[in-house]
């Protein structure tokens, strides 16, 4: 049986997650109280270097990226537009794909923790961060690791 379809809300039990993935490189994950800009901004620019190009899909969350300082570059889901190739390189540059990707990969590794209370969520979130970044570090897992476990 399929989800519901529609945003997910605190009230509904499917609490919204917040992600943002690096192409080729780093994840930053956060459960939201709420979809609004006021909560999403300053989880952004704590993370993002201002004049960074930022690839969203059309939400109207994500409209007030250049009044924060941000390049930002949409494709239209609803109509088709999955990717786009704006300097007609051959390469299709603006698109979502590597964020879409880091869901498919969430979604399954939650799936055999049915039932994880809201409270527990941002941890088992931050496990998948943690995890999902230190492989992009290499071999330094073991050292991050053992910090993060003694810290």
């Amino acid at each position: 049986m399929k989800g519901a379809r529609g945003r997910g809300t605190l009230e509904k039990e499917k609490p919204p997650i917040f992600g943002l993935i690096q192409r080729g490189g780093l994840v930053c994950m956060r459960m939201l109280a709420n979809v609004q800009q006021k909560t999403i901004e300053p989880i952004i620019k704590s993370i993002v270097k201002q004049g960074t190009l930022i690839n969203t899909d059309e939400y109207d969350i994500y409209s007030r990226l250049p009044e924060w300082g941000y390049q930002h570059k949409t494709v239209c889901h609803s109509a088709g537009e999955y990717a786009r190739d704006d300097d007609r390189d051959g390469i299709c540059e603006v698109h979502v794909n590597t964020a879409e990707g880091l869901w498919s990969l969430l979604r399954p590794w939650l799936r055999p923790h049915r039932g994880i209370s809201q409270d527990k969520l941002p941890i088992y979130l931050s496990f998948f961060q943690f995890v999902h970044n230190a492989r992009k570090r290499g071999k330094a897992l073991i050292g991050e690791l053992i910090t993060a476990l003694v810290a």
